[in-house]
């Protein structure tokens, strides 16, 4: 048998996600909690297989709670549920030490598929669209420029002019000219200005290194 402690401060969704679980014979739900006091309370006096929490709680965030229950019992399986699953919610999610991450719209299926996992494995992470999510996270977002193309934008943040910025890098005005314009229009620029308020915008040159 696996015990289960759910914490959400709706009691719809509570009393949905007791029925999900205890449909299943291997699930029963130890207790409940409405907010992060009475779930650390209820963990330690309990001591379930598995928790099923909200990130959203009156006293505070779940994500807090998950890397508090995480600390205290490391073999605790911890499933957290959102109304928002985007990615900065998913890996906030595996930071925090959470063994499965889902939406509160998904299907009860993959509820108990994931309160499966974190029994089994706590200490590992599952998410619906983690693959997706990382490979997400790995490529680069946002105008990617040349090395050429950074070595212009340096010497521009440096305010050189067209002259100077064409005998630093050896190359003719109108080579130096054309850099300038690849950087302009990747940065959506249409001048020196908006190119370094771009780069600055989106972290490729640090406020420091403006002019």
């Amino acid at each position: 048998m696996t015990t289960v402690l759910l914490v959400d401060d709706h009691d719809l969704i509570r009393h949905g996600i007791r029925r999900a679980l205890e449909h299943e014979p291997e699930f029963s739900v130890l207790g409940e909690a409405t907010n992060i006091g009475d779930a650390e309370r209820l963990a330690d006096e309990l001591q379930p297989d598995v928790v099923v929490l909200d990130v959203r709680l009156p006293d505070g965030s779940g994500l807090d709670l998950a890397k508090t229950l995480r600390a205290k019992h490391p073999r605790l399986g911890i499933v957290i549920l959102t109304m928002y699953a985007g990615d900065e919610q998913l890996f906030a999610a595996l930071e925090a030490g959470a063994s499965a991450f889902l939406n509160k719209d998904a299907p009860t299926d993959q509820l108990v598929a994931a309160a499966r996992h974190a029994a089994a494995s706590p200490e590992t992470f599952t998410a619906r669209d983690l693959g997706q999510a990382m490979l997400r996270r790995s490529q680069p977002s946002g105008p990617v420029l040349t090395q050429r193309e950074r070595e212009v934008l340096a010497l521009l943040a440096e305010g050189l002019s067209i002259s100077a910025l064409a005998k630093q890098l050896y190359v003719s005005e109108s080579t130096a000219k054309t850099h300038i314009s690849r950087v302009y229009e990747k940065l959506g620029a249409t001048n020196r200005a908006q190119a370094l308020m771009s780069a600055v915008r989106l972290g490729i040159v640090s406020r420091d290194e403006q002019p």
